[in-house]
Formats: structure tokens, C-alpha cells, sequence
């Protein structure tokens, strides 16, 4: 075995704000220091978790540049369009004859695709607003 995963990473000229909107649209939240440390400077990336530990960690980076190109990789979720829209989302494009999900866009332009919640599956958690 060459490599194992660890985390995801995203970048953002915002990272603040990105971080706290994903916290948001998953029901994540940031990982704090470890007791008897200092929080790390607001220049840092945030590292945003899954507080049930089902999903994997993600690193909000910050970078100077904004995106310009599609994203080589991107994040597929079950959710609700319509809520992530209203938080701030952008719409891609809409499920159709071709595709059976929609492609959004989190505020700083990073695709991602919504699925409909699985009937079988593990309940989604409402979408909050922070």
C-alpha cells in the first residue's frame, strides 16, 4: 500500500467563512485545539469535522487566488437543492433525462453534487443556519 487516506481539502480566499458555511450545509463543526493549547491563528487553514465520526475531515485552506477552472474533484452529498440554495449555494445545473442529481456550487464557486436523501439510508440531519 503506497498511500491511505486521510483528509479532504478545500480552498477558499475566505476560508472563515467557507468553513463555517460547510459546518453549516453538513452539520459538521470545527475541530477545536486540544485542551491546554492555544486556538490556532485565524490565518491557518480550519480544520472542520463530523462530530457523530461518520464523515471524513476537511481542511478549509486559505489561498489568495480565486477558482477560475471546474473543480478536478469534487464532494457528492445527500441533501436537500433547494435549502442549500437558500444558504448561499449556487445552482450548476439541475437533474435531468442525463443526470440524476444537481450540481451546485458552494459561495466561492466549488462544485459539488446533491443527491436525494436515500429512503434506505441513515436519515440526513436538517440543514441549519449559523
Amino acid at each position: 500500500m503506497a498511500a491511505r487516506f486521510k483528509d479532504l481539502a478545500l480552498d477558499a480566499i475566505d476560508h472563515q467563512r467557507l468553513a463555517d458555511w460547510w459546518c453549516a450545509a453538513l452539520g459538521y463543526a470545527r475541530r477545536q485545539a486540544p485542551a491546554g493549547q492555544p486556538p490556532a491563528p485565524a490565518e491557518w487553514p480550519v480544520p472542520i469535522h463530523d462530530p457523530r465520526g461518520e464523515g471524513p475531515s476537511i481542511w478549509i485552506n486559505p489561498v489568495p487566488e480565486p477558482k477560475t477552472v471546474k473543480n478536478r474533484m469534487h464532494f457528492d452529498v445527500w441533501g436537500d437543492t433547494e435549502e442549500l440554495l437558500g444558504m448561499g449555494a449556487t445552482l450548476i445545473r439541475r437533474r435531468d433525462k442525463e443526470i440524476e442529481w444537481d450540481v451546485l456550487a458552494d459561495p466561492e464557486g466549488n462544485e459539488f453534487c446533491v443527491f436525494r436523501p436515500d429512503p434506505y439510508a441513515t436519515p440526513v440531519v436538517p440543514l441549519t443556519r449559523r
